[in-house]
């Protein structure tokens, strides 16, 4: 009887794992929660955090999008939590303030066209259910996603209250990786100008490291020089005179950092 009695409970913990019971969360704790969405007929599943109490919270809460790098491509819907705000939000799922939407870019794919479109989609989704702020939209990618972070950016430039581009650029890195530049500004004469011009009144805060070989810092130099000269109202930009391409673990423990993205509003 009492291994009759193991083998029922063993089932009861197998189907409570299965239909998620087994790893819900109380208020006490941020945690994540998978969503999809699809646009033009295509399915994308995507991530949310959402922190402690927020059910509390609906009407107030800010929201952030973030734009992941190529490493974690794919469709599982899970590896974009594996790398730059994804750990940071494990390691603080206790007291990180906000909504987080982490969409997925598919494999050899860039942050462009439909996966942009999937990306804002599944913000209007996060927005809708959990009760964000509007005014308190921000967008942050690394590296590849800083690239994206900038696509999105120039083609909404009104929607989000701040920005973070993580060792993005503005062109193309390499030859290998052609297709990864920023698109609304490719045909200008001066793209460094035309970005400068189109969002100098939005805040960014752009972080690179002094020796990342993967994506060069030199277009970030070149962007915040531009924008200074466009009067931009709040552009900042950090650079790790020791940091390599990784710049996003130390930019996502700045706390000076989130305070400052969390008092903008739109």
């Amino acid at each position: 009887m009492a291994r009759q009695r193991a083998g029922w409970w063993m089932w009861v913990v197998a189907v409570l794992a299965m239909s998620g019971c087994a790893t819900a969360r109380g208020p006490d704790t941020g945690h994540f929660v998978e969503r999809s969405v699809t646009v033009d007929g295509h399915v994308s599943r995507y991530q949310v955090f959402v922190p402690r109490n927020a059910e509390a919270q609906r009407g107030a809460l800010p929201v952030v999008l973030f734009l992941h790098g190529s490493g974690e491509r794919g469709s599982d819907g899970h590896r974009q939590t594996t790398a730059g705000l994804g750990p940071h939000l494990r390691d603080h799922a206790r007291d990180f303030p906000a909504l987080v939407v982490l969409p997925q870019a598919p494999a050899d794919q860039e942050w462009a066209g439909l996966n942009n479109r999937i990306a804002l989609a599944a913000l209007d989704a996060t927005l809708a259910e959990f009760g964000a702020d509007p005014a308190r939209q921000y967008l942050t990618g690394m590296s590849m996603g800083g690239y994206g972070s900038w696509n999105i950016a120039l083609e909404h430039p009104t929607r989000f209250a701040a920005i973070v581009p993580v060792c993005g650029a503005v062109l193309a890195p390499r030859a290998v990786r052609a297709t990864l530049f920023v698109e609304p500004v490719a045909g200008e004469a001066d793209p460094y100008a035309a970005m400068a011009t189109r969002l100098k009144a939005t805040p960014i805060w752009m972080f690179h490291g002094a020796l990342d070989d993967v994506v060069l810092p030199d277009d970030d130099r070149r962007l915040k020089a531009a924008f200074d000269r466009a009067g931009a109202k709040d552009v900042r930009y950090t650079e790790y005179p020791q940091g390599n391409h990784n710049a996003w673990d130390a930019t996502y423990a700045d706390a000076a950092m989130w305070e400052w993205l969390f008092a903008q509003k739109r």
